[in-house]
């Protein structure tokens, strides 16, 4: 769960969260960014070179590492004792700090409140059925005034089952409505030659922002 389900789509989510950055950060400083299933998404480094702080939570150790490596950044480890087995991987700088564990047993690590979320492939890469246990979770990690922008996928789910799953915009109101105002930014044409094989002739990005009540 986490990097795999973003082949052939990763380079679209960048360019569409650069074009929307300014309406995301609303020109914020030292604000605490939330990667949910992270993987080694370069824009952890660009939110943390502009000065705030990221927290990312990764299931693959291997991904976190990386990461890491791939952006030359020296690093710490750590066990979390509240989840065993699970580990916190910390930036020598201190801004970034990556959670390896299941995304559902974070919680108890405590690990506070953000004011953004950039959830570029965690909605669509969990199991249908867990999407409101996931919902209710990154609702919970929020702190007043937050905002909230989700990559989703549209296309044809009776031709491919995913991942990356289809969440129709129904779902998306059900799942975060009660809190949020929902906006759709942009949508986009993501279809690519390796998308053929998926059994699919059509895949358009759609990036949302939620703000808060």
């Amino acid at each position: 769960m986490g990097s795999g389900s973003r082949v052939g789509t990763g380079n679209n989510e960048i360019r569409l969260l650069k074009k929307h950055l300014d309406t995301f950060l609303k020109g914020a400083k030292e604000l605490r960014v939330f990667f949910p299933l992270c993987g080694k998404a370069v824009e952890m480094k660009w939110f943390a070179d502009r000065g705030h702080s990221v927290v990312g939570v990764e299931i693959s150790e291997l991904g976190i590492r990386e990461f890491f490596t791939e952006q030359n950044l020296s690093y710490s480890e750590e066990q979390i004792m509240e989840i065993p087995g699970a580990k916190v991987f910390k930036s020598s700088s201190g801004n970034i700090s990556l959670y390896c564990c299941s995304l559902f047993d974070l919680p108890r690590a405590n690990i506070g409140k953000f004011d953004r979320i950039w959830d570029r492939g965690a909605l669509v890469a969990i199991n249908p059925g867990d999407r409101k246990r996931y919902a209710d979770i990154m609702l919970s990690l929020t702190r007043t005034g937050f905002q909230y922008l989700l990559s989703v996928f549209s296309y044809d789910p009776t031709k491919h089952a995913g991942p990356p799953f289809y969440v129709p915009d129904a779902e998306i109101r059900t799942l975060f409505g009660s809190v949020c105002n929902i906006h759709c930014l942009e949508k986009v044409d993501a279809f690519e030659e390796g998308h053929k094989s998926w059994g699919i002739d059509y895949i358009i990005e759609k990036l949302y922002l939620f703000i808060e009540k």
